[in-house]
């Protein structure tokens, strides 16, 4: 007999298979390259413009697509890997990430670097319904406090990193360096991920494509996306800039409706449409929201005002770093106690009091004023996302928590990356060095303040009370950690 070749002995049984490290560093190899991207682009536009003979509109619509790939990956894997072992679809994307980052790293035009960047933002959200539900799912309990400040430090603490990358880039201009090195690192991944992920069958292999689900995600994604970006060109009353907003709106509005009714939904919205998921969500995506634009603001202020390099300003805001990594450890500590909710609230205030920080912002304290403001809203992104994540996650079964990442990703991907760009331009149109920053942020404090009472109410309403999540029932793989009351139950009993 022919013996059997080296990869196919790899293949059947990888020999990191069951190691905790090989999986984190799959996941965090396969999420943090792009996400470093999203924070990073802004502080080194000048270098790419320059070298990429692009217009800021050209640049910022490759920006917003690549933030709609992203989004609609998540989406477009929840449904692939119905029929497709999740192992085929992360080497395809991992593979496909790699080949995108060397298509970008060697772009002499913007449409060679655009295509690429969307492309690296579509593998990654891809990636991340393929790569992390795995991490989080595996059967070792005494793991997931662990996991869970992993994700928190995996998904936000590469996107607090990323001023300080894009500042380095920006007062180098040596952008192509950063893509060499994104591409080594997916590399690595790749190699990761074919020493430890092992054999597993698709969930449904008898399952279709799902035309009422996909579709619309991309519409929901792109339409919008593609709207914002448009504001680089032109205004607020422009029919381009609002029709594929409000359209795209719409069609999420329906998206969501129509999942929540559908028999076998690729997203299961009814069993999230209690209180505690709602809350979570809703809280993921005021922090998400309010944490983007807060940074865009604070970069653009910066740079405009006293006029600082791109490196000093993202060096003012490195301090989200270790802010993040305070809130990741305090919820690997309360996560298996009633006090998840509690800690997400306390995200979304932290991110309150940043902006109330800035609103003291001037062009001479802003060496001060900025890191401490920053702390607060690394705080912010690290215990009010991921905890929200979780929320929704551990209140359905762990098999779905894959489709329910996808429709979280979505939904807070469309409020951070939408959000942001519209308060940004209406600083800028008002003068960003003028009244218009401080008046943005005020908004943005209003919005933040507003959410945080909603949500306080929202519990109140509910008769929600901390519980302690029945972890074990959830890692069976049948049972929800969480059962929370309906919304508004007080109401409905009388």
């Amino acid at each position: 007999m022919r013996p059997i070749p080296l990869v196919s002995r790899v293949l059947a049984r990888p020999p990191l298979a069951g190691s905790y490290a090989a999986a984190v560093a799959l996941v965090l190899l396969a999420l943090c390259p792009f996400l470093v991207l999203t924070t990073a682009t802004s502080l080194m536009a000048p270098a790419l413009l320059h070298d990429l003979h692009a217009t800021p509109f050209e640049l910022q619509l490759a920006v917003g697509l690549s933030n709609a790939g992203y989004a609609f990956g998540a989406v477009a894997a929840a449904d692939l890997i119905q029929r497709v072992p999740r192992r085929h679809v992360y080497f395809v994307c991992e593979a496909g990430f790699v080949l995108a980052a060397v298509v970008a790293l060697s772009a002499q035009g913007i449409a060679q670097f655009s295509t690429a960047l969307i492309l690296l933002g579509l593998f990654t959200g891809l990636l991340l319904v393929v790569a992390l539900p795995p991490l989080i799912t595996r059967q070792n309990l005494d793991e997931l406090p662990t996991t869970a400040a992993v994700v928190s430090v995996g998904l936000f603490g590469m996107v607090t990193l990323g001023p300080l990358v894009g500042g380095l880039i920006g007062d180098t201009g040596n952008w192509r360096l950063l893509f060499t090195v994104i591409a080594l690192l997916a590399a690595a991944g790749l190699v990761i991920g074919f020493l430890s992920f092992a054999h597993n069958p698709p969930l449904s292999p008898g399952a279709g494509f799902d035309w009422l689900a996909i579709p619309p995600a991309l519409a929901v994604t792109a339409l919008p996306f593609f709207g914002v970006s448009w504001l680089t060109r032109s205004t607020f009353g422009s029919l381009v800039f609002l029709l594929p907003v409000i359209v795209g709106v719409a069609i999420g509005v329906v998206l969501v409706a129509g999942q929540y009714r559908a028999k076998n939904p690729l997203m299961p919205v009814k069993p999230i449409s209690n209180t505690l998921p709602v809350a979570g969500i809703a809280g993921a995506m005021l922090a998400g929201a309010a944490f983007t634009t807060l940074i865009e603001l604070s970069e653009s202020f910066l740079l405009e005002g006293p006029r600082y390099t791109p490196v000093k300003v993202g060096s003012l805001l490195t301090p989200q770093l270790l802010g993040v990594l305070i809130g990741a450890l305090i919820f690997r500590r309360v996560l298996f106690t009633r006090w998840t909710p509690l800690l997400a609230l306390s995200g979304l205030l932290s991110i309150g009091v940043a902006a109330l920080v800035l609103l003291t912002l001037t062009e001479s304290n802003a060496s001060v004023i900025v890191p401490v403001a920053a702390l607060f809203l690394g705080y912010g992104a690290g215990a009010g996302v991921t905890p929200g994540l979780f929320l929704a996650g551990l209140s359905v079964p762990a098999v779905a928590i894959g489709s329910i990442f996808a429709l979280v990703e979505l939904l807070r991907s469309e409020a951070a990356f939408l959000i942001g760009p519209v308060l940004l331009h209406f600083a800028e149109d008002k003068g960003i060095a003028d009244s218009g920053y401080h008046v943005t942020v005020a908004i943005v404090l209003a919005i933040t303040v507003g959410g945080a009472l909603l949500l306080v109410g929202l519990y109140a309403i509910s008769g929600a009370r901390p519980r302690r999540p029945d972890m074990r029932a959830w890692m069976g793989g049948k049972s929800a950690a969480y059962h929370s009351p309906p919304l508004a139950a007080r109401f409905r009993k009388s």
